[in-house]
């Protein structure tokens, strides 16, 4: 096989051409077959068909040579070649249920989900306990979103998973467990997984499915294990900074979490998070940097602008907003979540003619908003707008119908 493979490392379509055909005359019919799979591994199906089709033609009864040949058929998108070959295969044949089910991932693959069912279905009546068909139901089931009736078959094949070579079943019900949301269900599976093969995939899974039930500290210790194998697996320090802020473990989590900025400086969830943890701790300077890099990153992450103007509004750093709102004007940017906090900000600096029209701004989108509407009322009838003020005070009576207030104010 040597000529091939070297034909076949150097991309010479050509020179493989000649070698295969001098190999049709010269080589037999067993050594044909071996070079067909061979081609098709390289990724030479064209040439695989033809090694195929040429085996057919000497032995036409044999069915396998159809399967094969459809299923390399389907791969060049020769759709119609593959279902004749696959059609014209009698049911008496041993070869039918392996039919069914080359159908079966046809129909799949374009989406006809219900008539691949139907071929699979067939094709178990005819192999009622074939371990192969009943994990390629469960497959198809998995697919569809029928999570328990895809678990219950797969969890039928756990004593027969030596039969399936290839296929880790504790992993495959672990995923199909976790896309049910059924989390709990999940871990044990996933434990079982990593018993076989410590992968950083199954490591970041299995932590998410114990982050989702509370299990904080399994969550670290699978997502510590999983960055010391990789470092670079990113979104395992957003995780491992969350359990350990679950646990109010702020300090680990900022650690963890600049750690990841470290690893991809061009996350802005990652500096949201950090700034969001740094408030907690009572870092406001690196809260605000972190919180201004992430708004660099994308002037328009509202989460961001939204914590920042938060914070501006608290410590009363009204200038500093007004600042923030022109720096995003500048990128053509307008949110309404930020008007209110500009009102009040303009109120205090004593620029009452912008402090009212941010509130009426703020009014269009903020009418269910009482907190809003209570500042809203008291600046109007400072600013002596009585007809706009009962406006207002209307709204706050339906709000808050127990609140005396509203009612001795319209009075």
């Amino acid at each position: 096989m040597m000529p091939f493979i070297q034909a076949m490392e150097e991309g010479d379509t050509e020179k493989l051409g000649k070698i295969v055909d001098r190999f049709l005359i010269e080589g037999n019919p067993d050594e044909h077959y071996e070079l067909a799979d061979l081609l098709s591994q390289y990724g030479y199906t064209e040439e695989a068909i033809k090694i195929l089709e040429h085996l057919q033609y000497l032995f036409p009864e044999e069915t396998q040579l159809k399967i094969d040949q459809a299923q390399l058929c389907l791969e060049m998108d020769r759709e119609d070649e593959a279902l004749n070959l696959l059609t014209s295969i009698d049911k008496s044949s041993e070869a039918y249920p392996q039919a069914l089910l080359t159908l079966a991932d046809y129909y799949q693959m374009i989406g006809l989900y219900e008539v691949a069912e139907q071929k699979i279905n067939e094709a178990i009546g005819l192999i009622p306990n074939e371990p192969l068909l009943l994990y390629a139901k469960g497959e198809l089931l998995f697919e569809t979103g029928r999570y328990l009736e895809a678990a219950r078959i797969m969890e039928e094949l756990l004593p027969q998973k030596s039969t399936l070579q290839g296929v880790d079943l504790p992993l495959k019900l672990a995923e199909i467990y976790s896309a049910g949301a059924a989390y709990e269900e999940a871990i044990p599976y996933y434990a079982d997984a990593l018993k076989a093969e410590v992968a950083p995939d199954v490591l970041f899974h299995a932590a998410y499915a114990s982050f989702q039930v509370r299990h904080y500290e399994t969550a670290i210790k699978y997502l510590e294990n999983l960055l010391e194998i990789d470092p670079d697996y990113f979104s395992g320090y957003m995780l491992l900074a969350e359990s350990n802020a679950m646990l109010e473990k702020n300090e680990e989590a900022l650690k963890v979490i600049t750690e990841g900025i470290a690893r991809d400086e061009f996350e802005k969830e990652y500096y949201l998070f950090a700034g969001k943890i740094s408030l907690k701790l009572g870092k406001v300077k690196e809260a605000e940097s972190f919180l201004r890099e992430a708004i660099a990153l994308d002037p328009e992450y509202m989460d961001a602008i939204f914590t920042l103007t938060s914070l501006f509004a608290t410590e009363e750093r009204d200038e500093e907003l007004v600042g923030l709102y022109e720096d995003l004007k500048k990128e053509n940017f307008e949110w309404s979540s930020m008007y209110p906090f500009l009102a009040s900000a303009f109120d205090r600096l004593e620029i009452y003619e912008k402090a009212y029209e941010f509130y009426k701004l703020a009014y269009t989108d903020h009418k269910d908003d009482a907190q809003f509407l209570e500042k809203y009322v008291y600046f109007l009838l400072e600013d002596g707008k009585r007809e706009e003020a009962l406006e207002v005070v209307a709204l706050l009576q339906k709000l808050e119908p127990e609140n005396s207030t509203w009612f001795e104010m319209v009075e």
